[in-house]
């Protein structure tokens, strides 16, 4: 099926609505380059600093709840007015199904332009399932997932497929990339937030 979402109000008033923190938030092929000045510290998988009880739920992420709140706030930072959720659509990845039983992936949209939306049951439970599969691939190429992969909000996860769509996502009270990689470490003035799995983090650095 197809939800058509004709967004109407700016991208600064939809992230008002739909972030639970501060309001503003860029991919021709995967990037995440904006740091956040003097904002407070984050913790716990993107809070603000301002609640650091440790919670599941990232505090200072969007939060969705439905997939097509999920391509709403997406459509603040790229197109994506038309949101499929067919598996047959041709806008789907194939073998994009096996995020959904390990991963704890509820519902899968395509944006099209390559931009794919996953919701998930538990924030936890999904970055889990990113480090191992990620642990498993360094076996082979140890520098696989240096970059990151995932944008994440409270309850869905988002894979552009251009740069500048990362780059405004990760805009403060946007979203964070989800980065498990050992070593990587970003440049001071950049976030790098203790994720809900140890060894990962959440941050708004991209190394183009």
């Amino acid at each position: 099926m197809r939800i058509h979402r004709l967004v109407s109000v700016t991208s600064a008033a939809l992230l008002c609505l739909t972030a639970l923190t501060a309001c503003g938030s860029g991919n021709n092929g995967g990037s995440l380059d904006g740091a956040l000045g003097n904002q407070a510290p984050a913790k716990n998988g993107g809070t603000n600093g301002s609640d650091g009880d440790g919670k599941a739920g990232a505090p200072g992420l969007p939060k969705a709840g439905t997939m097509a709140k999920a391509a709403q706030i997406v459509n603040a930072y790229g197109a994506c007015n038309d949101i499929s959720t067919n598996p047959n659509d041709d806008d789907f990845f194939p073998g994009d199904e096996t995020y959904d039983s390990k991963w704890g992936v509820t519902e899968r949209g395509a944006c099209g332009k390559g931009t794919r939306i996953f919701m998930f049951k538990d924030l936890k439970t999904f970055q889990a399932a990113y480090k191992a599969e990620l642990d498993a691939d360094r076996k082979e190429s140890p520098n696989k997932g240096h970059r990151g992969k995932f944008l994440l909000g409270q309850d869905f996860a988002v894979l552009p497929d251009q740069k500048p769509v990362i780059r405004n996502a990760i805009k403060p009270g946007g979203l964070l990339i989800l980065n498990c990689h050992p070593d990587f470490n970003p440049p001071s003035g950049y976030r790098k937030d203790p994720a809900l799995v140890k060894g990962c983090v959440l941050t708004n650095y991209f190394e183009d």
